[in-house]
């Protein structure tokens, strides 16, 4: 290709108009050539989507490295949390309506499957293992296979779900918890659908 002159490209031009806009009249064309510049073609840019990056947390390994989850020998006393049961049972008061009298006791089961329970007091009544029945104490952490519990005599117990029933009371109100069933993050049980009826065991 040969570079064209300023006269062939007007011309190149001028015919590239009559062909684009054949309806226009010559004096509107050379209008346009004269007093408006003239955008053949125009692609705009696209801008780029930014990812987002999620923030990393620690993975299960790491945790397990840093001891996260651990409880320090010198923080395990039953009295130090003690406040935590209290706002507890306020927390449990809140979620029921105020726990009246006439409250219906399957209503405040139905809660207590989902709720919380960091900071219940919890007495295994029932086990396969013997030595489990008649552990009592606030639950420190619930994991999805146990719970970890200080009893009053400055004790922390790891207590499996599986194969053990708990007894929970709440201003009156005794309800039981199946671990077996019950196996679960907390964080998994506030979605779940439990079934009010059913076969129940160890």
């Amino acid at each position: 290709l040969q570079p064209q002159g300023s006269e062939e490209a007007r011309a190149f031009v001028s015919a590239f108009l009559k062909r684009s806009m054949p309806k226009k009249p010559e004096a509107a064309i050379q209008d346009v050539l004269t007093r408006k510049a003239v955008v053949l073609e125009h692609c705009p840019r696209r801008k780029a989507k930014q990812k987002r990056r999620k923030a990393k947390g620690f993975t299960a390994r790491q945790r397990r490295e840093l001891r996260l989850f651990e409880i320090e020998p010198q923080q395990r006393r039953y009295a130090i949390f003690l406040p935590l049961h209290e706002l507890w049972k306020q927390y449990i008061r809140d979620l029921c309506h105020g726990l009246k009298p006439d409250a219906q006791p399957h209503m405040v089961q139905a809660k207590l499957l989902k709720a919380d329970l960091h900071g219940a007091i919890v007495t295994v009544v029932k086990s396969k293992c013997p030595s489990y029945v008649g552990i009592t104490g606030i639950i420190l952490q619930e994991f999805k296979h146990v719970f970890k519990i200080i009893t009053k005599e400055d004790k922390l117990k790891v207590v499996p779900k599986l194969n053990n029933v708990f007894s929970l009371e709440t201003d009156g109100f005794i309800s039981y918890i199946y671990g077996s069933k019950f196996q679960l993050r907390a964080s998994e049980r506030s979605a779940k659908k439990f079934k009010l009826k059913g076969t129940i065991d160890l």
